[in-house]
């Protein structure tokens, strides 16, 4: 087994996520990333593996509550305790109040906030044992700021900033940091398909007068993830050009 610190990594495919794993592979960390599904797990383990051979990647649904616990027993068991947890994973369920639906509201808050409470669930114990690491969520000026059309996912990321904040008390005497990074407007896929109006409404709202890089945010989770930030937890680093300076 590698002697390199275990990082695990959720919703590592694309994005935000790709982008982490990809920094703390570079970074020294051995990565394990995970993906929805088997297709989305390989093709994180063919990029991590073309930087290392002893990164990999698995299946997670933090959605469900069985598969969680069961993948989570298997990665403990194949990969041993991570030093780093880094809660990506998370999806969007847009639509305004008055015509959102109950799954709509549902789904969001059970991935975006259950879902980091089941992988937690599952890691804080061994990383009790451990005495050592670090847990770093992704959150969203949106949970902030709040958003036209955003109610549950504002709800999640309010609610997981809440959430980091206890944690981070609770665990904090056994030298585990617990934080969030809130990543404003960052261009991704999302972002490239916008229409040009919108990407122009949107800019003019940043003082810097551009979209985040993601590798802008895979920066503030390593350096939370590091030996530099072993005083900082229960804390929200805002990674979003200006947009949010509270």
């Amino acid at each position: 087994m590698s002697e390199k610190q275990l990082a695990l990594v959720t919703g590592a495919s694309r994005g935000i996520g790709r982008a982490i794993a990809e920094r703390l592979a570079n970074a020294g960390y051995r990565v394990v990333g995970t993906a929805t599904s088997e297709s989305g797990a390989a093709a994180i383990r063919d990029h991590l593996k073309a930087i290392g051979a002893e990164h990999d990647a698995l299946v997670l649904n933090i959605a469900d509550a069985a598969q969680t616990d069961e993948a989570l027993k298997r990665f403990v068991a194949e990969f041993g305790t991570p030093m780093v947890v880094v809660n990506n994973a998370g999806i969007t369920r847009d639509n305004l109040f008055l015509r959102m639906s109950d799954d709509e509201w549902n789904d969001v808050i059970n991935t975006n906030l259950s879902g980091v409470f089941r992988v937690c669930k599952a890691m804080v114990k061994p990383m009790l044992k451990q005495k050592a690491g670090a847990i770093i969520n992704v959150s969203s000026i949106i949970g902030t700021t709040g958003n036209a059309g955003q109610a549950n996912y504002a709800a999640a990321k309010a609610g997981l900033e809440g959430f980091t904040r206890s944690l981070a008390q609770e665990i904090a005497s056994r030298n585990i940091t617990v934080n969030c990074v809130a990543p404003g407007f960052i261009q991704t896929d999302m972002t490239d398909i916008l229409p040009e109006t919108q990407k122009e409404a949107i800019l003019a709202t940043i003082p810097v007068k551009r979209f985040g890089q993601v590798e802008e945010i895979a920066g503030a989770v390593a350096f939370l993830a590091g030996s530099d930030a072993k005083y900082i937890t229960g804390q929200t680093i805002h990674v979003n050009g200006g947009m949010n300076m509270g």
